[in-house]
């Protein structure tokens, strides 16, 4: 039997991104891989009350070492301590985050990059932090045996940006999970926007850590732009605080956006839906995604959706969603209002959307890692 180690650390720390994305292929490789042996990494996690392993043939692998301990071992020192003294032996080691680990000699290794945003968009990004990841992550992409990529879009930044061998590269489409459904229900949805504070009317939304990369500026530039006849529209963006976002919040000062732009913090996963659902439209012109959980997620929920014409997000919402220029206020603008305006465009887009949805599923993901899985095993 192989055993596959797996770094959970994401799934535990994080909510959304990266941390959805590992919790979901984790989940579904339980309910269809019985025959292999699964070790989940979960870094920092030693002292806490993990939930029961998501199978019978997974077990946590916690440590006592944080993340922040672990990248200065690691990366930064380079001191040779293998994963596997925390794991036990094994024959894959799958890492879900960036960088890769020293392992043991004939252990493979496969490397997930979800995007190289903070070399194609390095203003997006805090000077230290691009810093490490200009290091780290091309070192890992070098050491790992093979590459998952989010996208088509990150396997060629990978190949233009690293002279990674297209071949070594697999792309690894996410899924949308089943809950990401329209909420019918209005007294279920007026709870959730009682749990948010979100005033009765019209609102767009937007999902995404309050950070550069996802254009909250321009998005608010270009709610301010769309004339008197929108006043009593406000945008919700729901995410947590993130890093370089004080211009974000001058910028909607200086619009005087102060009661058309509500920030509800982190939402529930299980929040999530109502959202979507009640929302006029979902607006994610950010300016690079490895994948972009929120275009398929609003279209799931049956909203319509507005977003980016770089990096993945064409791949993702392909003829389903109105595509602009992110940087192009007026393009964004130009957007918002005709999804506002025009409802067939929107009743037309919305019937798209779910069938665009409908190609992304966390099984047929999972089923594609095992297959990774097996070529790299032998």
């Amino acid at each position: 039997m192989s055993t596959i180690g797996i770094d959970y650390t994401a799934a535990y720390e994080q909510g959304a991104g990266i941390g959805r994305y590992v919790r979901e292929l984790v989940r579904a490789l339980a309910a269809q891989d019985a025959h292999s042996a699964y070790r989940l990494f979960v870094a920092g996690a030693y002292h806490a009350a993990l939930p029961a392993a998501p199978g019978p043939n997974f077990a946590w692998r916690p440590t006592r070492i944080t993340p922040l301990w672990f990248a200065r071992l690691w990366h930064r020192a380079q001191v040779p301590l293998p994963v596997e003294t925390f794991t036990g032996r094994l024959s894959l080691y799958h890492a879900t985050d960036f960088t890769l680990p020293p392992t043991l000699p004939g252990t493979r290794t496969l490397l997930t990059v979800h995007d190289l945003s903070f070399v194609r968009a390095p203003e997006t990004s805090t000077p230290v932090l691009k810093a490490y990841l200009d290091k780290v992550v091309p070192r890992s992409v070098k050491r790992a045996d093979h590459v998952l990529a989010d996208s088509k879009a990150t396997k060629d930044d990978l190949v233009a940006l690293y002279g990674t061998a297209p071949e070594k590269i697999t792309v690894l489409l996410s899924g949308v999970d089943a809950r990401f459904q329209p909420v019918e229900d209005a007294d279920a949805r007026r709870a959730v926007r009682e749990r948010y504070n979100i005033p009765d009317g019209p609102y767009i939304f937007s999902v995404g850590t309050v950070q550069p990369r996802k254009n909250y500026a321009r998005l608010a530039e270009a709610l301010a732009a769309l004339g008197p006849r929108y006043r009593d529209v406000r945008l919700v963006i729901a995410g947590g605080r993130g890093w370089l976002d004080s211009p974000i919040y001058r910028t909607i000062e200086a619009l005087d956006l102060g009661e058309r732009v509500l920030f509800t913090g982190f939402a529930r996963d299980e929040d999530l839906p109502a959202l979507y659902s009640d929302a006029v439209c979902v607006a994610y012109p950010s300016l690079y995604e490895g994948f972009g959980f929120p275009v398929l997620e609003g279209m799931a929920c049956g909203t319509p959706v507005l977003a980016s014409t770089v990096s993945s997000i064409p791949e993702v919402a392909g003829d389903a969603a109105i595509l602009v220029d992110p940087y192009d206020v007026d393009a964004i603008r130009d957007g918002m209002e005709r999804l506002l305006s025009d409802e067939s465009l929107r009743t037309d887009l919305v019937a798209r959307g779910r069938t665009q949805a409908q190609q992304f599923t966390w099984a047929r993901s999972a089923q594609h890692l095992e297959q990774v899985y097996h070529m790299l095993l032998g």
